[in-house]
């Protein structure tokens, strides 16, 4: 790998899944991320997982052909898909993940990268100081190895839309994480929030550093207390499939409270 340093310049990969629907989000990222992503900064190269071999031909994107399992294997394998480009990877000084809704609003420098030789994430979003770690959606099954203790703080709850790394940090944690996702599957354990719960429990354990508030925004939370660079679009609309099937009904919102208050509870016994 090679360090910005005299005519040398920094090599940045970026990871992308968009199989199935998600691959209408493509254009608008790319476009976006061109536009504003380390300008003049490093060399960007995109690595996308996805079922359209014709998605595109640009010579800064290599696609990764990957048939589209639906949810959650989409989302929960994101891992393991990493894991099969793991040699390409290991030639980059940086490595980023980027959801696929993700859209570029302003300039976004080298201050996404982290510093140290670690890793870097962004908190969930809503997540203020005050808030009480009891309701953060960590993963509350102690035989998955997403697992997160109670009265082990500090706590942080980070999303798993955006994050980056050096490249081995990244990588260590990647063949980690791919493997606990594989010991739970085998035990028939899916993780609450599949690959977000698993990336929690890794950084609750590793030393890592963050993300500015406003580089990982949902759209449905834009906020005029910070500059907003990168926002995630609310994805539902644009297709109603993209809402899972959740229910918005005053019942169905009583029903995620009360399980909301359950799994709070049952956090401490």
């Amino acid at each position: 790998m090679t360090e910005a340093s005299g005519n040398t310049r920094t090599k940045v990969a970026v990871l992308y899944i968009c199989t199935g629907r998600y691959n209408r989000f493509w254009p608008d990222f790319y476009e976006s991320a061109k536009a504003h992503l380390l300008k003049q900064e490093a060399e960007v190269t995109y690595f996308v997982f996805t079922d359209d071999e014709a998605l595109s031909h640009e010579d800064d994107v290599r696609l990764t052909y990957r048939t589209c399992k639906g949810f959650p294997a989409d989302t929960l394998q994101r891992f393991e898909m990493f894991m099969g480009i793991r040699e390409q990877l290991q030639t980059f000084d940086y490595i980023c993940f980027m959801n696929s809704n993700a859209v570029f609003r302003a300039d976004v420098g080298r201050e996404i990268l982290p510093e140290g030789e670690g890793l870097k994430a962004a908190r969930w979003i809503g997540q203020k100081p005050c808030d009480r770690a009891m309701f953060y959606p960590y993963e509350r099954n102690r035989k998955s190895r997403a697992y997160v203790k109670p009265f082990d703080g500090p706590y942080a709850y980070y999303m798993g839309g955006f994050y980056c790394g050096k490249a081995a940090a990244f990588l260590s944690m990647t063949e980690e994480l791919d493997m606990a996702i594989r010991e739970d599957a085998l035990q028939g354990i899916t993780a609450r929030h599949n690959d977000e719960s698993h990336l929690n429990r890794y950084l609750h354990t590793h030393p890592h550093e963050e993300l500015p508030r406003g580089y990982c925004c949902a759209e449905e939370r834009l906020s005029q207390d910070f500059e907003t660079r990168i926002v995630f679009r609310n994805k539902v609309t644009v297709d109603a499939y993209f809402d899972k099937g959740r229910s918005h009904s005053f019942m169905g919102r009583f029903k995620h409270g009360a399980k909301t208050l359950w799994l709070a509870a049952k956090w401490y016994f």
